[in-house]
């Protein structure tokens, strides 16, 4: 019911603003009628579908001239406010999701690892313009501890680049030292705590961000990561997932890589920036243009025909999307008109049968779910709650008439939440 509130806010706004998908110019009243077809499923979610994200960035992490994380960061972020712990607690459970883009340039403080155990220090000259940062194991305790009490399902990125050499191009040759990640996962498992995931690498496919690896040394690093899970959770009867590779898809890169992991991964990520750059004038326009909005199927569909094209029993997930990419923009993408685009893509993930859907960021930058400042829940945090009291594992399709015209439902952009969540209807 609640989500529905939120829509009709949305519709009743929206409309005000002089919208004219609906009204059109003259201010004339279109009306129309949608059709769902709930006994044609065209997708189906995992139980827990609704994913968020935590990331490694430093309060110095600045934007166009704003630094918008704070005290949102892995390693300094309030673990016993109040409203944290309930903010997730009421997903029951939230998957959340730990990475970024520096998490290729973290060392876990462990028993192997003697070199001083030191914070992300800004620095130009390094790559995306931080030093390499260190993970103490109090605070891997800590997190551990909080996700626990929260009821969290927790997915953990690898640093994918230890041990290899970068060039001038970017290309990450050489074999991955698993040594640093082993000594993490074991002291994980040791001290019982529970992992739903194990991803490997950041943004380092295709062209990469930063750095790229070609797919069939990324292929080779996920079987070493396979042979340890395995190794090292020989026993349990659930073991975690092995994910990889977390990044923007390119064609024939995935392609590669899913063919030469048949046996070793069990979940393919993307990652999913539709909207543009945070900076752009535009972006309320193309949050609100249902047409800029239907673009970005492109990446759900690539990814769904290349799974199905493949031996693989993987399965799909978007595992870091923020709409507008470089932490967002203030006042847009923290905002109710932000839901437009959020909330339609999760229907539109779903309909390409993809699984788990992970927002960028559960708190920080511009685009958390929780205000950066104060844990206050963002607009975008009540719509999802609502969407995860109602939502149902089957997609259904829908159409809708208009004057006799029919359309699927995903062109209005109004009731794109609706079109392929048959529950909500």
């Amino acid at each position: 019911m609640l989500f529905k509130l939120v829509l009709l806010y949305l519709w009743v706004h929206w409309v005000n603003q002089g919208s004219d998908f609906v009204t059109g110019r003259s201010g004339n009243v279109t009306s129309g009628t949608v059709f769902v077809n709930g006994t044609a499923s065209i997708g189906k979610t995992d139980d827990n579908f609704i994913c968020a994200t935590l990331d490694w960035w430093a309060p110095n992490k600045c934007d166009y001239g704003t630094c918008s994380w704070e005290r949102a960061s892995l390693l300094n972020l309030d673990l016993s406010n109040p409203i944290w712990l309930n903010a997730i607690k009421a997903f029951s459970p939230l998957k959340i999701r730990m990475g970024g883009t520096l998490q290729d340039k973290v060392i876990y403080e462990t028993k192997d690892d003697k070199s001083p155990c030191a914070p992300f220090v800004k620095n130009s000259s390094e790559m995306f313009g931080f030093s390499k940062g260190c993970l103490p194991m109090s605070r891997w305790d800590q997190l551990n501890v909080f996700f626990k009490k929260a009821g969290a399902m927790v997915v953990f990125g690898l640093n994918a680049l230890s041990g290899k050499t970068i060039g001038s191009d970017g290309s990450a040759t050489g074999a991955w030292n698993s040594s640093n990640a082993e000594s993490l996962i074991r002291y994980t498992v040791n001290k019982g705590y529970s992992i739903h995931g194990w991803e490997l690498g950041n943004e380092l496919c295709g062209t990469g961000v930063g750095a790229k690896v070609a797919p069939d040394q990324y292929a080779s690093d996920v079987k070493s990561l396979e042979n340890i899970v395995q190794n090292i959770y020989r026993g349990f009867e659930v073991k975690p997932l092995v994910i990889a590779p977390g990044g923007f898809i390119d064609t024939n890169w995935f392609a590669q890589f899913i063919q030469r992991t048949p046996k070793s991964l069990q979940v393919v990520t993307q990652h999913i920036y539709s909207l543009g750059p945070g900076n752009d004038n535009q972006l309320i326009n193309n949050i609100l243009d249902p047409s800029y909005l239907d673009g970005g199927a492109q990446p759900f569909r690539d990814l769904e025909a290349i799974l199905k094209n493949s031996a693989t029993p993987a399965v799909a997930w978007v595992g870091e999307a923020g709409g507008a990419y470089n932490s967002g923009q203030n006042l847009v993408t923290n905002s109710f008109v932000n839901a437009f685009w959020y909330l339609g893509q999760l229907g539109m993930a779903s309909s390409y049968d993809t699984k788990t859907y992970c927002r960028q960021t559960l708190i920080g930058g511009n685009y958390g779910l929780l205000d950066t400042a104060t844990f206050v829940p963002n607009p975008d945090y009540y719509g999802l709650i609502s969407l995860s009291l109602s939502l149902s594992l089957s997609q259904c399709s829908s159409l809708a008439s208009f004057n006799g015209e029919q359309c699927p439902v995903n062109k209005l952009l109004w009731d794109n939440r609706c079109s392929s969540i048959c529950s909500l209807l």
